[in-house]
């Protein structure tokens, strides 16, 4: 894997902040020429250090109700739960951590109603022994852009 440089980070930290910025405006930026904006922007995306998509808001779409949620799992059920609560489409993270839980998961839905359902359908799933949901009241900074 290829070391990444001053010019490597200031191209990435430009692209969390505004990801449809043009090569050209970049290369102004950073006082580089076009192609080398361009090349470098190529490496990064070759080896999986750049991902460009486009970030949808939750909020937009009607999914006003967010809960990040620990999920205690049974040991040797720690696969098959990962695989299942990924499927479920209310979730949008999942991460493998460390503690007294095993999964932390976030799951966005429209309504308080809907979150009771997901949670019902949640503590069906085999394996899950200890759920701890907490309910986003309200969300002060989300953001992608590194520093």
């Amino acid at each position: 894997m290829k070391e990444i440089d001053h010019l490597d980070k200031s191209i990435l930290r430009l692209l969390s902040k505004d990801g449809r910025m043009s090569f050209t405006e970049i290369a102004s930026q950073l006082e580089v020429t076009e192609k080398t904006v361009r090349t470098r922007y190529r490496a990064l995306v070759d080896q999986g250090i750049l991902e460009v998509v486009g970030v949808v808001n939750p909020i937009s779409l009607g999914l006003k109700v967010s809960a990040i949620i620990q999920l205690g799992i049974e040991p040797q059920q720690l696969n098959d739960v990962t695989n299942k609560v990924m499927s479920f489409k209310e979730v949008r993270h999942v991460s493998l951590i460390t503690g007294e839980y095993q999964l932390l998961i976030q799951v966005n839905v429209k309504t308080y109603d809907d979150l009771t359902t997901f949670l019902k359908k949640l503590n069906d799933t085999p394996g899950i022994r200890k759920p701890n949901v907490m309910v986003q009241l309200e969300v002060n900074k989300n953001t992608f852009e590194i520093y």
